[in-house]
This record gives C-alpha cells, structure tokens and sequence, in this order.
C-alpha cells in the first residue's frame, strides 16, 4: 500500500513538472530566438550517437568549424554516450533541450521530431532521414501495427503535421525523392546528395582505415567476416518502442559450417532490446556493441547478410556480396506492409529462406562467381539507389548550414 501510495506521488510530480516545463517552453518560443551559431543534432529520436547527423557532426569537426559553431545532441541517456569535440549533450524532454530546440539557429534530426516542439521560422530544419526506403513508409501506409498502435488515421495525421516543419530533406536517389513528397507531404526543398553518413564508404574503403577499424572492434584478421543486419518487425516487441531480435537462423549450423573461414557479426536494428549471451559460439557470433557505428562494420566486412532493411542500399556502394535471409518474407509483406519494389527482381543477390541454403551459398562466395551471377543486376541496383552518393553529402550540409 504504502509504495503504491508513493508511486501516486511520484506519478503527479511527474506530471506537474512535465506541466510547467511544457508552460515554460511556450512562453520561451514568443520570447527567445534563434542563434545561426548554435546547431541542434538527433539521431534515432536520441537513442544513439549514429547516422547522417553524425557524419555532419564529424565534418564539422573535420574542418574545425566546432569554434565557429556550438554543436548540441540530443540523447535519451547522455551519460552513457561519449562524441568527440566540443559538442554538448542534453537529455531528450527536459528543460536544456527545450531551451535549446528554441534558440538552435539549424535542427538536423534523421526521424521525426517531439510532436510538442515548436520550429521558428527562421531555424533552418534539415531532414535527413534515416534510409531509401524498401517498404511503405508515412501516409503511403494503409495498415499499420507498431507496439499494438493500430490507429492508421492518426498516424497519418501526425505524420503531416511533423514533415510539415520540414524544411529540407536529403535523398539518396530519385528513387526516393518521389516516394518522400508523396509518403511524407513533403513540400520543403529535397536535396538530392546522397547520404553523410555514406561518405565514410568512399573516404576510408582502403586496407589501412579498414585495418584501424578491426582494430578498434578487435575484429579478427584470419578471416573472413559476415555481417548479419535485419530490420526490426513491427508485431514482435516487448514495449512501444523495444522490439525483439527475431530471426530463424540457426546460429549452431551456422558456427559447425562456416567457424573455420567467417566469423559472425550480429548487428540489431537500433529499435530492438536484446541481451543476447553469445559466448556459446566460441567466438564465431562476435558480439556488437550497441555503439558500434554500422557504416563502419559495412567497411570490414566481406559480406553482408540482411532482409528488409535499408542497409541494403547503403552497403551495394562497396559492391560486395549481399544475401538475403528472408524466412517470412510470405507474412511479412503480405501481413504488415507492402514492398515499394518487387526484391525478386532488384536485389542483387540470392533469396534464401532457411539456414541451409544460406549456409550453402555463403559457400558459394569461394568460388568467385557471385558477379558472374549477380553483376548485371548490381551494376542496374547501384545505378537507380547509389544516384546521388559520392563521399561529400557532408560537405554540402555544412554549406547550406553557413549559407554558401
């Protein structure tokens, strides 16, 4: 009784603080202003320090900027995310971030912001999303089912009036450029430059970085490594928002068949909460910190193992083997959401659905004819979603930031 009691008491302090920081923050929005020197970064709704706001981050940085600009991210948990400069960090909702939402003269944010926020007219709001998209996305969605969140008109309506603060949006390809204006109402200015984030893919593909990344992972150098990458699946969660790490794979076939050559990097999607003991596999399933910058691991790995997730675009710039483990592909676009594209026909890489036939074409690689079966289709692949992607996406945010 008695905690039940305090929770009550905790709850309404909760509420009546949220209350007056809500009432503090509207009044700061008529009083306060925007400064162009102050920049606001988010990555995965502040889950991470991650992304193509990262790599604008790091090109600041780069090219010293960080005494010219004051650079502040937004985290859910600060304390446990260290970034490199001069930046400061602020904890998502409370009072620093909501003074600094206000007089942040640019917002580079990769998914939609707090509804609650309010844009000045006079802060420049750069969208960079978070990937080109293979599955429906935004007011193109006529089915939704996300943490039990069945309400596909409220979404929708939420959705609009989030992008309508939207000032610029960065696309990969013109590919994505047409599905963005219709999926997300966009009517802001697109910018057709590729991904930040990919620049690394073209600045650091070269055997020194790649030796200084496995060093940095402590990656094995004997042999060869697959990195698995699905995406999340929006019926198979533990809370809104935590999504559970679902997979078909048999990691023990895989380990008995391929331990010998490969070894196995796990990498969850940034919506799944896993604690997964993978010290059973003696070292085949290497075990990926949840910080591990995934552009990095596209860099040191031989191979690429995914699903339905944007990673797929992303990696086809290093024009190396993808696969595609897809063993509910039947449910997952029949049950949750439509496809944009027909896989079967553009991925450039075999479709596989069980363990067995995975295993049997990871063996296949050795023999050197994956371009001789694929090449066709990567060549058409890089040609329609690398459009834009040519290593200096950074380099134009930061121009737009300065205003050249």
């Amino acid at each position: 009784m008695a905690k039940s009691f305090k929770k009550k008491i905790k709850d309404i302090i909760y509420v009546s603080a949220k209350r007056s920081a809500r009432a503090l923050y509207y009044l700061g929005t008529h009083v306060l202003r925007p400064k162009d020197n102050i920049i606001l970064l988010e990555s995965s709704n502040g889950r991470n320090y991650t992304g193509n706001p990262r790599y604008v981050y790091e090109e600041i940085l780069s090219q010293g900027l960080d005494k010219e600009f004051k650079c502040v991210w937004v985290f859910m948990k600060p304390e446990l995310q260290e970034i490199p400069g001069n930046g400061i960090k602020v904890k998502r909702s409370f009072f620093k971030f909501l003074y600094y939402t206000i007089v942040s003269g640019t917002w580079i944010f990769d998914s939609r912001h707090l509804y609650y926020l309010r844009k000045h007219e006079k802060t420049k709001y750069i969208q960079t999303w978070h990937g080109t998209p293979l599955k429906k996305l935004g007011l193109d969605m006529d089915y939704i089912d996300m943490s039990g969140n069945q309400d596909i008109e409220k979404y929708h309506a939420e959705f609009t009036k989030n992008s309508a603060d939207w000032q610029y949006l960065i696309s990969q390809n013109s590919y994505s450029s047409e599905i963005f204006k219709r999926a997300f109402a966009f009517n802001g200015e697109m910018l057709e430059i590729g991904y930040p984030r990919n620049d690394i893919l073209f600045s650091k593909n070269n055997p020194d970085d790649i030796e200084a990344i496995k060093d940095k992972f402590n990656i094995p150098k004997d042999k060869k490594i697959i990195l698995y990458a699905p995406t999340w699946r929006d019926n198979e969660y533990y809370a809104k928002g935590q999504y559970k790490f679902a997979t078909d794979m048999d990691f023990d076939a895989m380990k008995e068949a391929l331990s010998d050559d490969y070894a196995l990097i796990v990498k969850y999607h940034y919506l799944v909460k896993e604690n997964i003991d993978w010290d059973k596999y003696g070292g085949f399933v290497i075990e990926c910190d949840s910080e591990w910058d995934i552009q990095e691991l596209y860099l040191i790995s031989d191979v690429l193992i995914t699903d339905y997730s944007s990673v797929m675009f992303d990696y086809a710039i290093l024009r190396r083997p993808m696969l595609f483990f897809t063993y509910d592909l039947e449910f997952y676009k029949d049950s949750l959401r439509d496809f944009y594209f027909d896989m079967f026909e553009e991925v450039p890489g075999p479709i596989v659905e069980t363990t067995d036939k995975l295993i049997s074409e990871i063996k296949e690689l050795d023999n050197g004819e994956y371009m001789e079966r694929f090449g066709k289709k990567y060549d058409d692949f890089q040609r329609k979603y690398n459009e834009f992607d040519n290593g200096t996406a950074s380099k134009k945010i930061i121009e737009l930031i300065r205003g050249k």
